[in-house]
This record gives C-alpha cells, sequence and structure tokens, in this order.
C-alpha cells in the first residue's frame, strides 16, 4: 500500500493566519495550526507611527511572513509529517489587500525611511479610506463607458486594487515613485516562498480590472484619472497573470529552512480566501451559491455565460473554477454586527439568565430569540454597519433599526439584526436570479454556522432555499488552498490535475441539513418587503441622510 500524502494550505485572513496539513487521497484534516498576526489590524495608529485618519486599516506584511515561519513547523509537529510526503502547497488572502515593494519584493514598510508612513504598508480589504478615488474612478469609467464599470455591476469599489493606488498617489506621491510594484498579499506572499513574482488572475479580476484576453482598460484610461498614472501597469503592475491550481514555482532554501519543507516543494499561484472555498465546499458546478460566512459574507455563484449583475464584486471568466464564468458578491459586515451588539447591547437579564444555565450569554440570547416569531417584534433592520457592498456598492451607508417602541427588547433586536443580514444575502440571489443565474440552494461555510443555528434556519426561511455546510467548517479556504497545493503538485507527483479531480476526492458537505419552513418563509416575505423598501429609500439616493450624517461627524471630528 501506497504511503500517504499531504497538502499545505496557508488561509490569510483578517486577524491571523491558519496552516493546515491535509490528507491528499481524501481531504481528511490532519492538523492545524493558527497564529495571530502580531500588529494585528493597524486601524488607530502605526505601530510606534502616527494616529491615523478614519476608515483607514492596514496591515504589516512582515505578520505574514511570521505566520509562515512559525505556523507551517508546528502544524507538520502536530500532523506528524515529514517534509519528503508533502506534495505541494498553497495559499489564500483576503482581497484587496495591496501593498508597495521594491523591486525585488521588499515591502516599503521594511525600508527604514517609510516604517512610519502609512501608505508604505499594506492596505487591507476593509481599508474604506480611498472613497474618493473610488469615486473618481467610476466618474472616469462612465465617462469613457469602461469595460470594468459593466464587471463589476456598475461600480469599482474603494476596497479595490486601483483605489487604493491612486489614493497612494494622491496623498503620498513620496512614496509612489519609491515603489517599483504595487502588488496584491495574495501574490506578494508567493513571491517571497519562491522568489518568483506571478501574480494570479483571480484579484486581477476581481479587483483591478483586468480581463481575459484584454487585459486592462488602456493607458488613456490611466492617464485621464491622473497623467502621473499613464504606464502605471507596465512600470508598477506588469501584464502577465496566471491561472489558478498553477504552480507558481518551488519553495526557496531559505524558506525551505524556516519551514522545514524540502526544497522546490511545488507552492501554487495566489488565491482569494472566498474564490478557494467554493471548490472545497464541492461546488464545481452552477446552481449553488456559496456564503463564505464570518464577520462579513462573501457570496460566490458559477455560470455557464457572462451576465452583467448590478453591485456584483467582479464577473470573470475562469475566475473561481475553469471554463465557467465566477461571480462575487458580499456584505460587508454580518458577524461584525453580531459583535457590536453583544459589546454594546446586551442588557444584565440576558447575563444573569445565562449565568443560572451555566451558559455564554450568547446561548441565552438566542434562545430568547428563537422562541420569537417572524414579524412578532415589529422590528425590522438595515444592514449596513460596515456600508453595502453589494449590491449598492456604497461605503458611506449606516445601520438602520426601525420600529422600536419602549417594549422593545434585547432578543427581539438581535433578531431583527439577523434577519436583516438574511434578507441582505436574498437581495443578492435575486439579483442573480434576474439575470437567469439559477441560485437552487446555498453552501454555507466560515466560522458563523458553526456558532449559530438560529441563524442558519432564519437564512433558509428568509430565503426559502436550502441551506448545505460544508466540512469541516471553519478551515474551509485553507482545505480550499491545500486542494490547489495538490493540483500543483500534479498526479505523477501525489496530487491531481485539476480542481474538478482534487475537489471529488477532498471535499465534503454534513449530513446536516437546513430546510425552510413555509409558514415563516411567507411572513418573512411580507417582511422583506419593507426591508427592500427602506433599502431603496436610504441607498438609492431618496434620502442621503446617512452621508449628511457622516459628513457632520467627520466636521465635528476635525474640529
Amino acid at each position: 500500500m501506497s504511503k500517504d500524502k499531504f497538502a499545505l494550505g496557508i488561509d490569510y485572513g483578517t486577524e491571523s493566519g491558519r496552516v493546515v496539513v491535509i490528507r491528499v487521497r481524501d481531504g481528511k484534516l490532519v492538523a492545524s495550526a493558527v497564529v495571530p498576526y502580531p500588529d494585528g489590524v493597524i486601524d488607530e495608529r502605526l505601530p510606534g507611527g502616527p494616529k491615523l485618519e478614519p476608515d483607514w486599516a492596514l496591515q504589516n506584511p512582515l505578520d505574514y511572513l511570521y505566520v509562515l515561519e512559525k505556523g507551517v513547523p508546528k502544524a507538520l509537529k502536530e500532523a506528524k509529517v515529514k517534509a519528503e510526503d508533502v506534495v505541494g502547497m498553497g495559499t489564500d488572502f483576503t482581497a484587496s489587500s495591496p501593498m508597495p515593494t521594491k523591486a525585488d519584493g521588499t515591502p516599503l514598510r521594511a525600508v527604514p525611511q517609510y516604517r512610519k508612513h502609512p501608505h508604505a504598508y499594506v492596505k487591507l480589504w476593509k481599508h474604506h479610506a480611498a472613497q474618493p478615488e473610488a469615486n473618481r474612478i467610476n466618474e472616469v469609467g462612465r465617462e469613457r463607458n469602461e469595460e470594468f464599470i459593466r464587471i463589476y455591476g456598475g461600480k469599482y469599489s474603494s476596497e479595490w486594487f486601483f483605489s487604493k493606488l491612486l489614493q497612494v498617489l494622491d496623498e503620498a506621491p513620496e512614496v509612489y515613485d519609491a515603489m517599483d510594484r504595487f502588488i496584491e498579499a495574495a501574490d506578494w506572499i508567493v513571491w517571497q516562498m519562491t522568489g518568483e513574482e506571478k501574480r494570479n488572475t483571480c484579484t486581477a479580476g476581481y479587483k483591478a480590472m483586468w480581463v481575459k484576453g484584454r487585459g486592462f482598460p488602456s493607458r488613456d484610461f490611466y492617464r485621464a484619472l491622473n497623467p502621473r498614472l499613464e504606464n502605471v501597469i507596465a512600470s508598477k503592475v506588469g501584464e502577465t497573470f496566471y491561472p489558478l491550481g498553477a504552480k507558481a514555482g518551488g519553495l526557496t532554501a531559505l524558506w525551505a529552512k524556516k519551514t522545514g519543507l524540502r526544497e522546490g516543494t511545488p507552492v501554487s499561484i495566489g488565491n482569494v480566501d472566498a474564490h478557494v472555498a467554493v471548490p472545497a465546499c464541492t461546488v464545481t458546478q452552477p446552481g449553488s451559491l456559496v456564503m463564505i460566512m464570518g464577520t462579513s459574507i462573501c457570496h460566490m455563484v458559477l455560470g455557464k455565460e457572462r451576465q452583467m449583475v448590478e453591485g456584483m464584486c467582479g464577473t470573470v471568466e475562469d475566475g473561481i473554477v475553469p471554463g465557467l464564468w465566477g461571480f462575487e458578491a458580499g456584505q460587508s459586515a454580518v458577524g461584525d454586527i453580531f459583535a457590536w451588539f453583544f459589546e454594546h447591547g446586551v442588557p444584565d437579564y440576558i447575563h444573569r439568565e445565562a449565568r443560572k444555565m451555566k451558559a455564554p450569554f450568547q446561548v441565552a440570547l438566542e434562545k430568547r430569540a428563537a422562541a420569537l416569531k417572524p414579524g412578532q417584534s415589529g422590528v425590522v433592520a438595515l444592514d449596513w454597519w460596515n456600508g453595502n457592498r453589494s449590491i449598492l456598492v456604497d461605503v458611506d451607508l449606516t445601520g438602520v433599526l426601525l420600529g422600536m417602541t419602549l417594549a422593545t427588547r434585547a432578543e427581539e433586536i438581535y433578531r431583527a439584526l439577523i434577519e436583516a443580514t438574511a434578507f441582505g444575502t436574498r437581495t443578492i440571489v435575486e439579483a442573480f436570479e434576474s439575470k437567469g443565474i439559477a441560485v437552487n440552494e446555498l453552501v454555507a461555510c466560515g466560522g458563523l454556522p458553526e456558532k449559530n443555528r438560529l441563524l442558519m434556519q432564519i437564512y433558509a426561511d428568509a430565503t426559502g432555499r436550502e441551506i448545505k455546510l460544508a466540512d469541516p467548517l471553519q478551515t474551509c479556504s485553507a482545505l480550499g488552498s491545500a486542494m490547489h497545493g495538490a493540483v500543483a503538485a500534479g498526479r505523477a507527483a501525489g496530487g491531481y490535475d485539476s480542481i474538478f479531480e482534487a475537489a471529488q476526492h477532498m471535499a465534503r458537505v454534513q449530513k446536516l441539513v437546513y430546510k425552510p419552513h413555509a409558514e415563516r418563509h411567507a411572513v418573512y416575505n411580507r417582511l422583506f418587503k419593507e426591508y427592500q423598501t427602506l433599502h431603496d429609500y436610504f441607498g438609492r439616493g431618496a434620502n442621503d441622510v446617512m452621508k449628511r450624517l457622516k459628513t457632520l461627524k467627520r466636521e465635528m471630528a476635525a474640529h
């Protein structure tokens, strides 16, 4: 009997990196190591440096190397797996999380004179301070009828690659001049591991206006944004991008020594956390919507043809799996909204009840919320605590709670917040269906489905669809990265020759399925109409009160 082979997956999240060791023949998780980033999310002030303005979110790229150095040996040791039995490795990242570097890949943040300059750091996916630049990109893009405006469902986001690059040029031209490359963290980490700068088609297509077979917009477009951007592609980005699952190169001698792996171990082209999770959820064909559920939700769908869907984060050929169009949508706050409520809105009677139950307060809160019927509280909410990603693509939108009285209780507000996030997902599902893209079922993965059965049942009832759960839930992106690592190795070396083949052997779903309840779904249809009215009133320009309040807030902060 042949000896088992293994693949490593490294999932670079918002707060930490996770390294998993996966058995290639059946996808079994053998070991996992989580390494928190020493500097975490930098959103208040630089480490040892200046205070940041509102809406900034940065990371230290050296933290990503720390995950490699500490996490890989730890996971290998726990798994009792030898280096020679690891056939390949893959990585995934939050996106868009780009950074400036020198020509050899040295992060500008590691150059002493820029260590205390905010623009020298990684701009994390949730960095929203580039909204003025996004507005300009959209304005120029619409004037010129650029293709990327259609690909992104009508709007380019402040969270994405060129908004952040333009912000560097606008606010810190000296940093722009000092950088030789502006690169996604997803591609940078692969560059560090292999010594090869090879960028992936996924982040390029979903975040950076790149279209398969066409490349980037013309130099005229970039010149229209800013004359100094005319040659930005040739000088700081590059025009060659590599497909998902391809081998980027082999692990360098330096990183082999630091991680305990063999020099030359195949490393796959970089990927995005949400996209890499789709085949890990068993989804490699149209008809299923994958929800990666955590602090936010990414919604991923496969289609046989290109369609322009309002508010998409991208419509990319081969963007998730080869041969199909990949659609990405999302909600920019879900778990984060519940965390906000847990911190600021849970009264003492819930805590007292939890102590009697000898359980965490979330259990007592969920039990009370589950006892309520849909619509019973008379409260409805909008889920825009961190703006709206899809379908309105507007970071300046804020949250709403409507229908409260002096009798409204904490569990009623909590349930309304869950329902609001479920309605946000339903809005996205209906946007897909309006363009003929089938969404017959939902498949969930991530941290939220594991913690909250009520949440999952409300999503099933509100959307009217069955929800399957990936197995495992928490490590889905890391599993997907390991699967791509196995594909980078190829069957001859103990891996697989395609992601479809890898998914057949390495991916699975749980037996538990959440099914919609007909009566509750009927009530949610009524409640959803109220949500839609509020959504369009506050989100489509009838009343811009949210933006006026934000402007006032900024004015007062400046005083």
